[in-house]
Protein backbone atom coordinates (compact mmCIF):
# COMPACT_ATOMS: atom_id res chain seq x y z
CA UNK A 1 0.00 0.00 0.00
CA UNK A 2 1.20 3.51 -0.94
CA UNK A 3 1.80 6.50 1.31
CA UNK A 4 -1.66 8.20 1.31
CA UNK A 5 0.58 11.58 0.90
CA UNK A 6 1.71 9.95 -2.30
CA UNK A 7 -1.66 8.65 -3.10
CA UNK A 8 -2.74 12.37 -2.57
CA UNK A 9 0.05 14.35 -4.92
CA UNK A 10 -0.98 11.44 -7.69
CA UNK A 11 -4.81 12.43 -7.25
CA UNK A 12 -3.95 16.00 -7.76
CA UNK A 13 -0.98 15.47 -10.98
CA UNK A 14 -3.92 13.04 -12.60
CA UNK A 15 -6.77 16.47 -12.41
CA UNK A 16 -4.54 18.60 -13.71
CA UNK A 17 -3.32 16.42 -16.48
CA UNK A 18 -7.29 15.10 -17.28
CA UNK A 19 -8.24 19.22 -17.09
CA UNK A 20 -5.77 19.88 -19.79
CA UNK A 21 -6.25 17.12 -21.74
CA UNK A 22 -9.87 17.95 -22.42
CA UNK A 23 -9.34 21.70 -22.51
CA UNK A 24 -6.70 21.19 -25.33
CA UNK A 25 -6.29 17.56 -26.63
CA UNK A 26 -10.25 16.25 -26.91
CA UNK A 27 -12.05 17.46 -29.89
CA UNK A 28 -15.13 15.35 -29.53
CA UNK A 29 -18.45 17.55 -30.51
CA UNK A 30 -20.07 15.97 -27.18
CA UNK A 31 -18.45 16.94 -24.91
CA UNK A 32 -19.82 20.34 -23.11
CA UNK A 33 -18.50 22.39 -20.48
CA UNK A 34 -17.03 19.93 -18.21
CA UNK A 35 -15.21 20.72 -15.15
CA UNK A 36 -13.05 18.26 -13.10
CA UNK A 37 -14.13 18.71 -9.32
CA UNK A 38 -12.06 15.86 -7.92
CA UNK A 39 -9.85 12.66 -8.08
CA UNK A 40 -9.53 10.07 -5.63
CA UNK A 41 -6.91 7.53 -6.38
CA UNK A 42 -7.04 4.24 -4.04
CA UNK A 43 -4.46 2.85 -1.56
CA UNK A 44 -2.51 0.66 -4.14
CA UNK A 45 -2.38 3.67 -6.79
CA UNK A 46 -4.06 1.10 -9.07
CA UNK A 47 -7.21 3.00 -9.76
CA UNK A 48 -8.30 6.62 -9.79
CA UNK A 49 -11.88 8.02 -9.57
CA UNK A 50 -12.57 11.32 -11.41
CA UNK A 51 -15.46 13.59 -10.53
CA UNK A 52 -16.71 16.58 -12.97
CA UNK A 53 -19.67 18.25 -13.15
CA UNK A 54 -21.25 19.52 -16.36
CA UNK A 55 -22.61 23.05 -16.89
CA UNK A 56 -25.95 22.67 -18.61
CA UNK A 57 -29.05 20.50 -19.62
CA UNK A 58 -29.09 16.73 -18.81
CA UNK A 59 -28.99 15.86 -22.47
CA UNK A 60 -25.95 17.47 -22.65
CA UNK A 61 -24.80 16.26 -19.85
CA UNK A 62 -25.54 12.72 -21.18
CA UNK A 63 -23.75 13.42 -24.06
CA UNK A 64 -20.31 14.48 -22.32
CA UNK A 65 -20.46 11.61 -20.19
CA UNK A 66 -21.03 8.94 -23.29
CA UNK A 67 -17.74 11.51 -24.64
CA UNK A 68 -15.52 10.48 -21.50
CA UNK A 69 -16.16 7.58 -21.55
CA UNK A 70 -15.16 6.91 -24.77
CA UNK A 71 -11.85 8.92 -24.24
CA UNK A 72 -11.24 7.22 -21.28
CA UNK A 73 -7.87 4.96 -23.33
CA UNK A 74 -6.60 8.47 -24.91
CA UNK A 75 -7.15 10.08 -21.11
CA UNK A 76 -5.30 6.90 -19.38
CA UNK A 77 -2.69 6.81 -21.63
CA UNK A 78 -1.99 10.62 -21.76
CA UNK A 79 -1.92 10.42 -17.33
CA UNK A 80 0.69 7.58 -18.51
CA UNK A 81 2.84 9.59 -19.82
CA UNK A 82 2.69 12.03 -17.59
CA UNK A 83 3.46 10.61 -14.16
CA UNK A 84 5.99 9.12 -12.74
CA UNK A 85 4.55 5.95 -11.89
CA UNK A 86 5.26 2.23 -12.16
CA UNK A 87 1.95 1.12 -12.83
CA UNK A 88 -0.78 3.47 -14.89
CA UNK A 89 -4.25 3.90 -12.98
CA UNK A 90 -7.11 2.60 -14.52
CA UNK A 91 -9.56 6.06 -15.01
CA UNK A 92 -13.51 5.65 -13.59
CA UNK A 93 -15.50 9.03 -14.71
CA UNK A 94 -18.25 9.97 -12.14
CA UNK A 95 -20.71 12.73 -12.26
CA UNK A 96 -20.64 15.11 -9.22
CA UNK A 97 -23.84 15.44 -7.86
CA UNK A 98 -22.70 18.89 -6.29
CA UNK A 99 -25.29 21.01 -8.26
CA UNK A 100 -28.28 18.86 -7.79
CA UNK A 101 -27.32 18.55 -3.62
CA UNK A 102 -26.81 22.26 -3.84
CA UNK A 103 -30.04 22.91 -5.52
CA UNK A 104 -31.86 20.63 -2.79
CA UNK A 105 -30.17 22.57 0.07
CA UNK A 106 -31.38 25.74 -1.47
CA UNK A 107 -35.14 24.13 -1.48
CA UNK A 108 -35.30 22.85 1.93
CA UNK A 109 -33.67 26.33 3.39
CA UNK A 110 -36.70 28.06 0.93
CA UNK A 111 -38.71 25.85 2.84
CA UNK A 112 -37.53 26.39 6.67
CA UNK A 113 -37.70 30.24 5.89
CA UNK A 114 -41.74 29.95 4.73
CA UNK A 115 -42.15 27.76 7.90
CA UNK A 116 -40.15 30.29 9.86
CA UNK A 117 -42.70 33.09 9.16
CA UNK A 118 -45.59 31.17 9.93
CA UNK A 119 -44.77 30.08 13.16
CA UNK A 120 -43.56 33.73 13.87
CA UNK A 121 -47.29 34.74 12.23
CA UNK A 122 -48.74 32.28 15.03
CA UNK A 123 -46.62 33.63 17.57
CA UNK A 124 -47.76 37.09 17.44
CA UNK A 125 -51.73 35.84 17.96
CA UNK A 126 -50.79 33.19 20.78
CA UNK A 127 -51.97 33.07 23.57
CA UNK A 128 -51.06 31.43 27.21
CA UNK A 129 -52.96 27.46 27.46
CA UNK A 130 -53.47 28.83 31.52
CA UNK A 131 -52.69 31.64 33.51
CA UNK A 132 -49.97 33.99 32.29
CA UNK A 133 -47.98 33.32 35.27
CA UNK A 134 -48.80 29.34 36.53
CA UNK A 135 -46.36 30.03 39.18
CA UNK A 136 -47.85 29.06 42.61
CA UNK A 137 -47.38 32.78 44.95
CA UNK A 138 -47.29 32.93 48.88
CA UNK A 139 -50.06 34.14 50.89
CA UNK A 140 -49.73 37.49 52.03
CA UNK A 141 -51.15 37.18 55.79
CA UNK A 142 -52.43 40.70 57.26
CA UNK A 143 -52.59 41.43 60.46
CA UNK A 144 -56.16 41.01 61.05
CA UNK A 145 -55.80 36.68 60.14
CA UNK A 146 -53.65 35.16 62.98
CA UNK A 147 -54.64 31.60 62.42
Amino acid sequence: MADPARAAKMADRIKVIVAKTLERGLKDPRLGFVTITDVRVTGDLQHASIFYTVYGTDEERADSAAALKSATGMLRSEVGKNITARLTPSLEFIADAVPENAQHIEALLAEAASRDSEIEGLKSTATYAGDADPYVKPRILDEDDED
